[in-house]
């Protein structure tokens, strides 16, 4: 099994390490793509008039009070590198707490999840990356969309690897977009369910959609489930006491999951 995280958008940047090495990341034949994402972000932020800064805040959607995040991209050839694990602190990632976890359980953990990201394709949580600012949506000079670039490199490589295994799509809109699994795979959305006047609504929720699925994945990653099908997926799911529904979906494409929660 795979399981497909979106990253955070808040980094915790690694006290030390070594710098990041693209080649030793998980799908080594990603390198040079990553290297030309990595040199091109560190290169644009490296420029230090107020008009370069101000050029690459916009690029990277920032406002002016992050400039600190520019700061930070100019240096990531030389920063320290640390887990992935340890890097993304997001809401997701806290729910995870992969910390807590025993080390039969992070070793699932690392072969089990991973991370998509708008400079590194997509990482496994024990690769070890630098703190950095680039959503998936940014168009960068010199290479254009992410999205586009990265759907392009990443279709042979995540093919061949997740071939034969069920894949749980975790990941947000835009990330989603970068990759798109077969019909062995599930894709999972969090409903909160209430009664409202005696009639029970279920709404689409954003901060505890997050939680929900970092508390479903360590929960995944304590059982070190191994499903073979979706089906066996949806069983592990059920015997973890999570309520989970079949929605109606296109036959071709992934399996659609809803799983339900009455408190968030």
């Amino acid at each position: 099994m795979l399981i497909l995280l979106p990253p955070s958008e808040g980094k915790t940047p690694a006290p030390a390490g070594t710098p990041v090495d693209p080649s030793t990341l998980w799908l080594p034949s990603l390198a040079p793509a990553r290297t030309r994402v990595l040199k091109k972000l560190a290169g644009l932020c490296a420029r230090t008039s107020e008009r370069s800064i101000a050029d690459s805040l916009a690029v990277l959607g920032l406002s002016d009070g992050q400039r600190g995040e520019i700061t930070r991209n100019a240096g990531l050839l030389e920063a320290p590198a640390a887990p992935a694990a340890q890097i993304y602190t997001g809401v997701l990632y806290e729910a995870l707490g992969t910390a807590t976890l025993a080390a039969a359980e992070k070793e699932w953990l690392d072969r089990t999840a991973v991370v998509f990201s708008g400079l590194w394709g997509a990482v496994r949580l024990g690769d070890a990356i630098p703190a950095y600012r680039c959503a998936v949506g940014v168009t960068l000079p010199g290479i254009g969309g992410l999205t586009a670039y990265w759907k392009k490199a990443l279709k042979k490589p995540l093919d061949e690897a997740t071939a034969g295994a069920p894949v749980l799509d975790l990941r947000s809109g835009a990330y989603a977009a970068m990759w798109a699994p077969g019909p062995d795979a599930a894709v999972l959305r969090v409903l909160h369910e209430r009664v409202v006047g005696g009639v029970a609504k279920r709404s689409v929720v954003s901060h505890f959609n997050k939680a929900t699925k970092g508390r479903l994945v360590r929960a995944l990653a304590v059982e070190q489930a191994a499903p073979g099908s979706v089906d066996e997926l949806v069983t592990a799911l059920r015997d973890l006491k999570f309520t989970v529904e079949e929605q109606a979906g296109p036959a071709s494409g992934p399996r659609r999951l809803d799983v339900v929660v009455a408190e968030l």
